[in-house]
């Protein structure tokens, strides 16, 4: 019982934080548009269907995904699954590891991701690939994930990291082609939302209450950012890498035409 009104409590808690986007959207079509609202009732039913959906995500988050991740963390923390001495951050390296598989795994199943990928070989004609561009989202994202959590382990502060990753960025964006430099700070945005955030953050705060001197507020949250921050990274790299591979081969292709025109020349 007490779950099925804590469940209710969520979901009228969610209403409430959704009903000031739904007057302001009504009122700006009514009064400063001046137009009916097309398909009131099938509009009714889809809010409604966004304030359970929206409710049930929180509580599936409480119930399921944040203990899950202080459960993990603390597996992984505990003097069993580590392979050193506590102090040591190399003991905690099923921690990195399962980090990366983590980071990946949610990132190449991130809706957002999916569907910006998808727009990008459209828009592009087919010049950017859907999995190339999820692959390398998602290695920025393990790669930050792991990052982020040797942060926590270490205790060093989450603005050294931030600064020097921002730095890597504005000189990759110097030399990257202009057309991939706004996708690759989107692919950033896109990380963060629905799958990937609940899983890293559960995890980051399971590692900041498990490991000793460790503060949830302080070392817990933090790995959002990383996960935000090495997409845009990995995604640059990964056009600066096609654009040297293509001219690689451009450059071969014409040493061959040289090398046939020669022979033919002689002869």
């Amino acid at each position: 019982m007490a779950v099925i009104t804590d469940a209710m409590m969520t979901i009228l808690y969610t209403a409430l934080d959704v009903l000031p986007i739904v007057l302001f959207i009504f009122g700006f079509q009514t009064l400063i548009l001046r137009k009916p609202l097309p398909h009131f009732k099938r509009l009714l039913a889809g809010l409604g269907f966004v304030i359970l959906g929206l409710g049930l995500f929180l509580i599936g988050l409480e119930s399921a995904l944040f203990p899950l991740g202080r459960e993990m963390a603390a597996q992984l923390t505990s003097p069993e699954s580590l392979v050193g001495d506590v102090g040591d951050w190399k003991a905690y390296m099923w921690v990195y590891v399962f980090a990366l598989a983590i980071g990946f795994a949610t990132t190449v199943a991130e809706p957002a991701l999916l569907a910006v990928s998808m727009k990008a070989h459209d828009v592009s004609g087919g010049a950017i690939s859907v999995w190339g561009l999820r692959v390398a989202v998602a290695l920025g994202v393990a790669v930050g994930v792991a990052l982020g959590t040797y942060r926590i382990v270490t205790g060093l502060p989450l603005h050294y990291f931030i600064m020097v990753g921002y730095v890597v960025v504005v000189l990759q964006t110097i030399w990257s082609p202009k057309l991939i430099i706004p996708l690759a700070y989107d692919s950033g945005g896109v990380t963060t939302s629905t799958v990937t955030v609940p899983l890293i953050t559960a995890l980051g705060l399971g590692l900041a209450e498990t490991i000793p001197g460790r503060s949830p507020l302080l070392d817990g949250f933090g790995l959002v950012a990383f996960a935000s921050l090495f997409p845009i990274i990995a995604v640059l790299t990964y056009a600066q890498l096609t654009g040297y591979l293509e001219k690689r081969s451009a450059k071969r292709r014409k040493e061959k035409d040289r090398d046939e025109s020669g022979l033919l020349e002689e002869n």
